[in-house]
């Protein structure tokens, strides 16, 4: 493959290094103005779930209640931005006392941003946003969804896993969702040796709202919530 300055046409290299600089001005300008906007939110949750559960699903009655319940106590509440499980979510926060926040991307359909948000950051990158959810979480909260949501439950158990990021609490919301692919990475993951059995400590299954908000306490109860002075390098994974 040629290099740029090898290309037979000079203006085209030229453009598209001009362009592939500019790219990563804005990838910059997107985490510098997350770090600018989040850095003291804290404490807080992101909450995740599907676009298409709409009020008439109980999931998205299940993550207003969640929101409203975290914002009360004092949590800021972190989501997508969009409709579905993030518009409960955003919802429950913006009803409560605590800032609701959404971190809203570009898509060319099912995301348009909701109404409910006391702090709003539009993002064109997929990644730029997910550091962000990571980065300023103190506990993340998983309600049914599908790929992207799959996604971002991966990248966080991946990021603790491996010590890029802090442990913080990971809630599942919804046995009878999630228990199956539960049940399917302690007979496969876990048996094939590709996960220890000691991973999955790393994921809670819980239902009801209440029980929700009492587990991020009980994990806080044993530690500081601020990240420690051994935790912020290993956190640092931009």
């Amino acid at each position: 493959m040629p290099q740029l300055r090898h290309l037979n046409n000079p203006e085209k290299a030229t453009a598209k290094k001009a362009n592939e600089s500019w790219q990563m001005f804005t990838i910059m300008a997107e985490f510098i103005e997350a770090a600018e906007r989040l850095s003291e939110l804290r404490p807080a949750v992101s909450i995740f779930g599907s676009a298409r559960l709409g009020p008439d699903s109980p999931y998205y009655q299940t993550a207003l209640e969640i929101a409203r319940r975290l914002s009360d106590d004092g949590f800021a509440v972190i989501s997508g931005g969009g409709p579905g499980i993030m518009e409960a979510a955003n919802k429950g926060a913006f009803e409560g006392r605590s800032p609701s926040v959404g971190l809203n991307i570009e898509l060319p359909r099912e995301q348009h941003n909701n109404a409910w948000q006391n702090l709003s950051i539009n993002f064109r990158h997929f990644f730029a946003r997910k550091v962000a959810f990571v980065k300023y979480a103190d506990a993340y909260v998983i309600l049914p969804g599908g790929f992207g949501t799959l996604d971002e439950f991966a990248e966080v158990i991946a990021l603790i896993q491996t010590g890029k990021s802090r442990r913080i609490p990971v809630i599942l919301v919804g046995t009878r969702f999630w228990q199956g692919l539960l049940d399917w990475m302690k007979g496969q993951m876990v048996a094939t040796g590709t996960i220890d059995l000691s991973d999955l400590e790393l994921i809670q299954l819980i239902d009801e709202p209440a029980n929700v908000v009492n587990a991020i306490y009980a994990y806080y109860e044993e530690r500081d919530i601020v990240p420690s002075e051994t935790e912020r390098p290993s956190s640092s994974f931009l």
